[in-house]
C-alpha cells in the first residue's frame, strides 16, 4: 500500500521553517530588539476555512512544545555568519501562543499576531505550513506520497525533451515550497527526489530543516517584512529602503547578498539602489511583476553605473514552474546571472489538488501602518488606504 502524504506532527522542528526567517532574526534581535509589529492572515482566493479551526488549533498549540536541539543548533554554528549570541538565543527560545489570535470572526478565520517582532518572526511560515496541511488533509486524504513523486518525475521528462544538455549544465533552481507546501512529507519527497535526480542544478533549499536532514545548502536573504518595517523605524518615509539595505549591509558585511525590489516597485527600490549598494550586494530577487522586464531593469541599471551585469545574479520566485522558469532563463542567458526558487509547483503540484494562495503580512510595526505595494496590483496589502496614498506619494508611484 502506498505511503500517505500525511503525518500527525505538521511542523517538525524549528528549523522547519524558510531560512531567511533566521537570518533576519538575526538581525532584529541585535538592531531592533524591542519593537512591536502586527501580523494578519489572508486567503487570498476566499476559501471557507473555518471547518478545519479545531485540527489549526490543536497543530498550532504543538508549536510550543518545540525546542532547538544541540545537534541543530551545531549545524547552524557552521554557517559563517550566524553568531553565537544568536544561537544563545534561538536556545532559549520557544513560541509563545500568547501573540497569537485565532477565532472565527464575521464568518471567516481569522489569525492575527502581535507581540515583539523578536517573538513573532518565527510564526510566519510554521502558522502557513499548518493552514495548508490541515486544509489538505480534509480536502485530499486520498493523495499519497507517490502521487507527488510521479508528478515530479513527469516534470523531470518534460524538462529533459525541452532543454539543451547545455541549458540544462546551467539551469540552477531551488526549492522555496515551505509554506504553501501540501504537507510535510511531499516536501521532504520532493527535495529527496530534486537532490538525487533533477535534470539541472538544485541549488539548494529554503528549508533550514530539510537542508540538515538531507545534508544541502539552506537557502535566503531577506523577505518583505524586513523593508516594510523600516517605514516606521527609520527619522523619514522616503529613506526607509535605504535604512533597510544599509542595515542589513552592517549586519552581514558582504554576505546574505541577494536584495528584495518590490516592496514599493521596482522602479522606486531603483531610486534608493545607488553605486554603493549596487556594488555591496550580489544581486537581486524578483517576486511580482513581469519577470523579463524586470530583468532588463535591472541589467540597465547596473550598466549605467558601470558595473558588468555578469558580476551579479538575479533570482526569480514568483509563482514559478519548469515552462517559465526556461522562458525567463532562455531570455537572459548570457546577460546576467539567473537562479530560480519554486515554491507552490513544486511543493504542491499534485493532479486534482488545488493549491492555496495565502500569506500572513505584517500590517503595523510600533503602533504604525506599513506596507507592500509591490509590482503588481494585486499583491499590495496594508490596512490603512492613507497609508497607502502617502507612500505612493513620497515614493512618487502612480495609482494603480
Amino acid at each position: 500500500m502506498s505511503e500517505s502524504a500525511f503525518a500527525n506532527r505538521i511542523v517538525q522542528s524549528l528549523l522547519d521553517t524558510d531560512f531567511y526567517k533566521l537570518t533576519m532574526m538575526q538581525a532584529v534581535l541585535h538592531n531592533y530588539p524591542n519593537v512591536d509589529v502586527e501580523w494578519e492572515f489572508r486567503c487570498r482566493n476566499g476559501e471557507d476555512l473555518r471547518p478545519y479551526l479545531a485540527q489549526i488549533r490543536a497543530q498550532i498549540e504543538r508549536l510550543s512544545e518545540l525546542s532547538i536541539s544541540a545537534e541543530q543548533l551545531g549545524f547552524l554554528e557552521q554557517i559563517s555568519f550566524m553568531k553565537p549570541d544568536f544561537l544563545r538565543f534561538l536556545g532559549l527560545f520557544r513560541f509563545n501562543l500568547r501573540y497569537l489570535h485565532l477565532a472565527i470572526e464575521h464568518d471567516e478565520l481569522v489569525l492575527r499576531l502581535h507581540g515583539p517582532w523578536l517573538h513573532v518572526i518565527l510564526f510566519e511560515v510554521p502558522l502557513l505550513a499548518i493552514i495548508s496541511e490541515v486544509r489538505n488533509q480534509h480536502r485530499y486524504p486520498q493523495i499519497k506520497l507517490v502521487d507527488a513523486r510521479d508528478q515530479l518525475y513527469r516534470k523531470f521528462d518534460w524538462l529533459r525533451a525541452n532543454a539543451s544538455s547545455e541549458e540544462l549544465a546551467e539551469l540552477q533552481v531551488a526549492d522555496f515550497g515551505t509554506r504553501r507546501r501540501f504537507s510535510y512529507k511531499v516536501q521532504e519527497q520532493v527535495v529527496k527526489v530534486l537532490t538525487a535526480e533533477f535534470p539541472a542544478r538544485f541549488v539548494g533549499t529554503s528549508n533550514v530543516h530539510l537542508a540538515r536532514k538531507l545534508d544541502i545548502k539552506p537557502l535566503g536573504t531577506m523577505a518583505h517584512e524586513w523593508i516594510m518595517a523600516h517605514q516606521q523605524l527609520g527619522p523619514r518615509l522616503i529613506d526607509s529602503q535605504i535604512a533597510a539595505l544599509d542595515c542589513w549591509v552592517r549586519e552581514y558585511r558582504g554576505l546574505l547578498g541577494i536584495a528584495l525590489t518590490d516592496c514599493i516597485t521596482m522602479d522606486a527600490f531603483l531610486g534608493d539602489f545607488d553605486l554603493y549598494f549596487a556594488k555591496l550586494f550580489d544581486g537581486l530577487r524578483h517576486d511580482s511583476g513581469d519577470p523579463v522586464q524586470w530583468a532588463e531593469k535591472a541589467i540597465a541599471h547596473y550598466r549605467k553605473l558601470g558595473i558588468d551585469p555578469m558580476t551579479k545574479t538575479l533570482v526569480f520566485s514568483d509563482g514559478l514552474n519548469l515552462t517559465k522558469t526556461l522562458e525567463i532563463f532562455r531570455a537572459l542567458r548570457g546577460r546576467i546571472n539567473v537562479s530560480f526558487g519554486i515554491g507552490t509547483n513544486l511543493t504542491c503540484d499534485i493532479p486534482g489538488v488545488a493549491p492555496m494562495s495565502i500569506v500572513l503580512k505584517m500590517t503595523d510595526c510600533n503602533g504604525q501602518p506599513v506596507a507592500k505595494i509591490s509590482d503588481e496590483a494585486a499583491k499590495t496589502q496594508c490596512r490603512d488606504a492613507n497609508f497607502v496614498a502617502y507612500l505612493r506619494h513620497v515614493f512618487k508611484v502612480p495609482k494603480e
